[in-house]
């Protein structure tokens, strides 16, 4: 039996959970791509601005940073525009710039837990419902109900079940995977958070005994 066969027996609820699971497909791929692009070697790219800090060239490193994806170019790159505001200036807005990247990792995530949640109360509704027109048969037909119908109540029961356990155990794995990823990257955001500060003192040192 072939996947559109089995969501026609499983009636109108299965489509729903079709619906549901092509949405989770859609937010799992969307965002592993979005996570790859934002992991980068992080302390390859500081040593690369460092060294363009060393020449003194702040415009160049904050290109450097616009030019390069992920949170850890847009701290770096917040801390640079913040330089002249002293070390404590450079910790806050390296703070506020993390605060607003978190949202953006965890973005459409609700969206996947809730799939993985509602999946299997989506597909026991469609075995209430499946349940409930095979004793609507029997209530009609009495003895003489027919084997054929009942088995129909029954086959569209089971399929929704299974439909929703298929939907929601990938999901939820999923959604546990790409947490996994989040929590990776703002761990590398943190580190590389001491490594900017660090970075940006060392500049403005260097700056002021250029002046002196």
């Amino acid at each position: 039996m072939t996947m559109p066969e089995i969501i026609q027996q499983g009636g109108p609820v299965m489509w729903l959970l079709a619906t549901a699971s092509a949405s989770a497909l859609f937010v799992f791929f969307e965002r592993l791509i979005h996570y790859h692009r934002s992991q980068i070697n992080s302390m390859e790219f500081l040593n690369g601005v460092r060294n363009v800090l060393k020449r003194d060239n702040i415009v160049e490193a904050i290109s450097i940073c616009e030019a390069t994806p992920g949170p850890v170019a847009r701290l770096a790159k917040s801390a640079l525009i913040h330089r002249d505001h002293g070390k404590d200036g450079v910790r806050e807005a390296l703070e506020e710039a993390g605060l607003m990247e978190v949202p953006r990792l965890e973005e459409k995530l609700n969206l996947l837990a809730t799939v993985a949640q509602i999946a299997p109360l989506i597909g026991l509704l469609g075995t209430s419902l499946g349940m409930m027109d095979t004793f609507r048969h029997i209530a009609d037909a009495g003895l003489y109900a027919k084997i054929p119908e009942l088995a129909a109540g029954i086959w569209q029961a089971l399929i929704c079940t299974a439909g929703g356990i298929a939907v929601a155990i990938p999901s939820y794995a999923a959604y546990n995977y790409l947490v996994s990823r989040v929590n990776s990257i703002v761990l590398d955001m943190e580190k590389a958070s001491a490594e900017i500060i660090s970075m940006v003192h060392e500049s403005i040192q260097s700056t002021e005994e250029t002046q002196a």
